[in-house]
């Protein structure tokens, strides 16, 4: 155990090379020391700034001289993109650290060792002596050399006239850095002349210079208008062929969260995925079918090609995005590139390959992971190295995915794209769909939503909301739907309807007959999608010999299916996965009507294919039991189990045994969870009511709003209601930081009186901010006379309360023995205090002992009836009549005789004070005026402390108030 002087002193181990100087964390024992080195010898930071700022770009080669892992380098080469000086900052800075003797002469050595000049000269001086062309290359010039425009490196071989065959030879050896390959250009290079001058050196350099930014500026017009083509022709709804829009014209921005120390974080806006200074060079970007991650990349490709001010492109070099769906055994990004996004240009995959290597600005977007035929091949190819990060460390990438692949760099920043709320509906409304329609227009549209409430949430998915929109503003026959099921019916009916209105008389006939009979279509559809690696796409000649010619060109046409140019030719996809869940429903539904095999759906999970279950229990009563069924036997099947339950549009009584098992169970709505599934959840929940089927426990899990005690209802953070339930047992509330003032509380126990069997009402979380009491008479009267608990579930040191509700306070829950141990209130945020200070306040109101209190770097002031201390976060510490020691921590602090009295004050009011300690602060060598409050301590046997600056500990008289450094003097 490590005294209390220990831990002030921290230890003071000093040597004849070292002085040191040192801080302890208190409350673990633990000490932090920090040491600086005799001036002869000492790395200072100014040092290793001035020579990062001389030799910025031999960094690498001076880490290695040093002995710096080469993993570190390339960590530190990633987290300081396109900034030569900082990464050679960093690294000596990592040296000193961590080397045992970081000292100048050493970093002499290492230069010398490396031939490099620290000395600012400049060729211009050189050209004035007139002896610039015998004058050698030296090392240092070779070095700095090779670490511009890299990627170069065999252009300039070029301009030295070395052979290709030793170029070749050079790019097997080094094939991951080509920084390397140019040092051995030049190193080759000046083994092959006798006295390479540096004016060759240096006209070469300028000649590689110009073909780099010919080669940039070709590569980025191609791209831009290669960008352009695809931003300037967006299809919002697939049958819709001759009304195409610009991406700036339909781009609205939906919401954005990014994972933060396991917990989701909301962004302002998309651009913060790009702007975002914590992330690492990795950014996934999740989403699921619908949700925008595709059209993002777009908008990013629009703002670069059109120069939009402030996105976090405008300034990028080169902006390289690919749609990996269509790169399936392509190995090399570069060819990916040429093929894809260069193809009609004239620049060869060895240009592309030098300028991106080369160039100080390249971010890179990698569209559809989970659409990417290679996504789970082990075989090595570009796209898998730079997922793992072996491949472009430097450089900005993002991925979109709907699901984190099976290998990725771990490091990685997660974001999500959430899709539309209330506020990107809107402005979609009137952005893209009305236009100059008016007013009235919007609200014709937003009332069509309003009555289809069960494609509200739905709704939320951007790609099916478009789709509404836009059929809800053109069709006045468009009516209400009771299920996802009926909507998606009666979109894909419209979809017919509009093409073969369309189509000469001669050919409806032939073609009507594929709107109906689409078995074919099914079937492959189910076929990709239940492979254990999932296919989405096809060759044209399998799909024709599927399908026959007219019935695929049919689909083509109708916008259902997509031809796509990829590296093996053309291939046919699906407008959306959405569509393929779509038609594979049909052939489930067929599937599981009588006697079926349930092993057909060994990797058909419903966590990635949700609508494909939906749509299928849909679309045929018979198939829905056997694939509920199915559902609730998988590991967390409940969720889905409920969305397939509403797509029944008929009776719902042969479910009753369903729904019945669901709410055995806890039903949970996280502030995670959208609103489609929140919203499923609910609906069970009237669903088990109007039944009268019991539901053990309703857990609202962070998403707690308000409780309305007008309607009677719950509201949660995401704008729905949750209603009384007659059936309903125990509800539980949890989330972290959740703040709930006795107003809410008492509007929370009269929602729990309206439900008519509730036993039980539990608050559980970290910092959850509970009233300490509760005003009894604002209590529903009810309430008093049921047997129903009102819980605090482990509290501060794991203590659990009940909330007496005839007197409005809290009491110990439990017949265990209860005490809190020691309690540190370190300087930290209010939040925090807040919570420490209420929790405080109920155990002493409780009556459980506190047995230490620990008040840290807070600068503690007591009020002056000193009923009160108040700390440096605003929150102040009420008097705890349990309270048995309190710590008063305060480095160097100098207390005037007023404060030290308040504080005294204070612990006499404390009854149950035993110790109070003063650590690291100047105090007054007397205490006077506080002659009641002494006498107060004195009779209770108090013993007061105080631990100063220099570790000598002090008692305070409490007969004259003077500090003895004797104990034994104040008996």
């Amino acid at each position: 155990m490590v005294s209390r002087v220990e831990r002030w002193r921290g230890g003071n181990s000093t040597g004849p090379d070292h002085q040191f100087a040192s801080s302890s964390d208190r409350h673990g024992g633990q000490h932090i020391m920090s040491w600086t080195r005799s001036e002869e010898s000492a790395v200072s930071d100014d040092y290793l700034r001035d020579l990062s700022s001389k030799i910025a770009g031999l960094w690498r080669f001076l880490g290695r001289e040093l002995k710096i892992p080469q993993q570190t380098l390339d960590r530190i080469g990633s987290n300081n993109p396109g900034d030569v000086t900082a990464k050679c900052y960093q690294s000596l800075f990592y040296w000193r650290k961590d080397s045992a003797n970081p000292s100048k002469q050493v970093l002499e050595n290492a230069r010398r060792a490396m031939n490099i000049d620290t000395e600012e000269r400049s060729d211009s001086s050189l050209d004035r002596q007139g002896d610039h062309k015998v004058h050698p290359v030296t090392e240092q010039q070779r070095l700095a050399s090779s670490s511009e425009k890299t990627g170069m490196w065999r252009y300039l071989g070029e301009e030295l006239h070395i052979p290709k065959s030793v170029l070749d030879n050079i790019e097997m050896k080094h094939s991951r850095e080509a920084v390397n390959r140019c040092h051995d250009v030049l190193r080759q290079w000046e083994q092959t002349t006798s006295e390479p001058p540096r004016l060759v050196l240096k006209q070469a350099q300028q000649k590689v210079n110009e073909i780099y930014t010919g080669l940039e500026k070709k590569l980025t017009a191609a791209l831009k208008m290669t960008y352009r083509k695809q931003y300037d022709a967006i299809q919002p709804i697939p049958y819709i062929r001759d009304r195409l829009y610009r991406i700036d014209r339909i781009f609205v921005e939906g919401g954005v969260k990014c994972l933060v120390a396991g917990s989701w974080e909301r962004l302002t806006s998309y651009k913060d995925i790009l702007k975002d200074e914590r992330a690492t060079l990795l950014r996934v970007i999740e989403g699921d079918p619908g949700y925008g991650k595709s059209t993002l990349a777009l908008e990013f490709a629009y703002d670069w090609g059109e120069g939009v001010k402030g996105s976090p492109v405008e300034n990028v070099r080169i902006l390289i995005i690919l749609r990996l769906r269509q790169l399936g055994g392509v190995q090399s990004i570069y060819r990916a590139i040429k093929w894809f996004l260069l193809s009609e240009e004239n620049v060869q995959v060895s240009d592309i390959k030098a300028v991106i290597e080369s160039c100080h600005s390249v971010k890179i977007i990698l569209d559809g992971h989970d659409e990417y035929p290679d996504r789970d091949s082990e075989k090595q190819n570009d796209i898998r190295k730079i997922v793992m990060r072996k491949m472009f460390q430097d450089l900005n990438v993002s991925l979109t995915t709907r699901y984190l692949p099976k290998h990725y760099d771990q490091s990685a920043r997660r974001y999500k794209l959430t899709g539309f709320d209330d506020r990107a509906r809107d402005e979609y409304i009137r952005k893209a769909v009305v236009g100059d329609a008016g007013e009235q227009a919007v609200r014709r549209v937003k009332q069509k939503l309003k009555d289809n409430p069960i494609l509200s949430d739905l709704c939320d998915v951007p790609l099916i909301f478009v789709m509404f929109a836009h059929m809800a503003h053109e069709k006045e026959d468009f009516r209400k739907f009771k299920s996802v099921t009926e909507f998606f019916l009666y979109m894909i009916s419209c979809f017919h309807h509009h093409l073969l209105s369309k189509m000469r008389d001669t050919n409806v006939g032939q073609m009507r007959r594929f709107e109906n009979d689409h078995a074919s279509l099914d079937q492959m559809a189910f076929d990709g999608l239940s492979k254990e690696h999932q296919q989405l796409s096809w060759s044209e000649e399998e799909v024709k010999r599927q399908l026959g010619d007219d019935c695929c060109e049919y689909y083509v046409r109708l916008g259902i299916l997509i031809k796509e140019e990829v590296a093996a030719g053309v291939e046919i996809r699906f407008y959306h996965k959405l569509f393929c869940e779509w038609f594979a429903a049909h052939h489930l539904a067929r599937l599981s009507a009588g006697d079926w095999d349930s092993s057909v759906l060994e990797y058909v999970h419903p966590y990635d294919l949700q609508y494909l279950y939906r749509f299928a229990c849909g679309l045929s009563q018979d198939s829905s039991e056997q694939l509920i069924n199915y559902l609730r036997s998988l590991p967390g099947g409940d969720k889905f189990t409920i969305l397939c339950l509403l797509e029944q549009t008929g009776d719902l009584k042969k479910f009753v045994n369903v729904v019945s098992d669901l709410c055995k169970k806890t039903l949970k709505i996280s502030e995670d969870d959208n609103k489609l599934v929140q919203r499923s959840t609910l609906q069970l929940l009237e669903i088990a009511s109007s039944h009268g089927v019991p539901t053990v426990c309703l857990h609202l899990d962070g998403c707690l709003f308000e409780a309305v005690t007008a309607g009677g209802y719950i509201l949660l953070n995401s704008g729905l209601h949750v209603p009384p339930s007659s059936t309903l047992e125990t509800i539980e509330i949890t989330g972290k930081c959740l703040d709930i003032p006795e107003e809410k509380m008492i509007r929370l126990l009269a929602y729990a009186e309206k439900c008519e069997k509730l036993r039980k009402l539990t608050f559980q979380g970290k910092q959850l901010l509970i009233p300490v009491s509760v005003q009894a008479e604002k209590i529903p009267p009810s309430l008093k006379t049921r047997t129903i608990e009102v819980l605090l579930l482990h509290s501060l040191d794991g203590l659990d309360y009940n909330l007496n509700l005839i007197e409005g306070k809290w009491v110990k829950h439990g017949s265990a023995t209860a005490r809190i141990g020691d309690v540190d209130l370190h300087s930290g945020n209010q939040d925090e205090h807040e919570w420490m200070v209420r929790e405080l306040t109920r155990a002493s109101a409780a009556g459980i002992p506190i047995a230490r209190v620990d008040i840290d770097e807070c600068s503690a002031v007591a009020d002056q009836s000193g009923s009160s201390l108040a700390l440096s976060s605003q929150v102040s510490l009420p008097i705890l009549s349990t309270l048995q020691k309190l710590e008063i921590w305060d480095r160097d602090r100098r207390m005037d005789n007023t404060e030290v009295v308040g504080i005294l004050s204070y612990t006499a009011q404390c009854t149950a004070v035993k110790e109070l300690e003063f650590v690291g602060q100047i105090l007054p060598d007397r205490v006077q005026g506080a002659e009641s409050t002494l006498s107060t301590l004195r009779s209770r046997n108090v013993s007061v402390a105080w631990l100063d600056s220099r570790s000598t500990t002090k008692y305070l008289n409490l007969f004259t108030g003077r500090w003895e450094v004797s104990r034994t003097s104040l008996i």
